[in-house]
Parts: structure tokens; C-alpha cells; sequence
């Protein structure tokens, strides 16, 4: 079994715990995310991914949210 990856999502508009527990929901209904953990103070997302997630599949569930995707670090 192939271990998982960290990736960090940088994302804008999320103020309190009801933003990130939307925006940790949108990810993880992505194939290959198995988990994220939202930083309100550092705007962005720990994601841990099995395979491979594209960027545009994060900027599409971060925007469909009513969240600005930034990028992946």
C-alpha cells in the first residue's frame, strides 16, 4: 500500500470554525484526499492525499465552498 503526502492549500475568506469545518468538508469529498486540517490563523489547509489531487480540483471545491483558492505549497 502506497504511503500518503502532505500538501498545504493556501486559501482566503475562512474566519471562524464554521469556514473551516465547510472548506475541510469540500476537500475531503475529493478522490485521493483522505484528510485536512484547516489553520483559520495561517489561511490554509493541511491536506493529506493518496495519489495525486490537481490543483484545479482544489480551486474548484474551495471556490464552489464561496472560499479564493491561493495555491498549493
Amino acid at each position: 500500500m502506497f504511503g500518503s503526502k502532505k500538501q498545504t492549500v493556501l486559501v482566503e475568506g475562512m474566519m471562524c470554525q464554521h469556514c473551516a469545518a465547510h472548506v475541510k468538508e469540500a476537500l475531503e469529498k475529493l478522490d485521493g484526499v483522505a484528510d485536512a486540517k484547516v489553520d483559520l490563523k495561517g489561511k490554509c489547509v493541511e491536506v493529506k492525499v493518496k495519489g495525486e489531487v490537481a490543483e484545479e480540483a482544489y480551486r474548484k471545491a474551495i471556490e464552489d465552498a464561496g472560499y479564493k483558492f491561493v495555491g498549493v505549497r
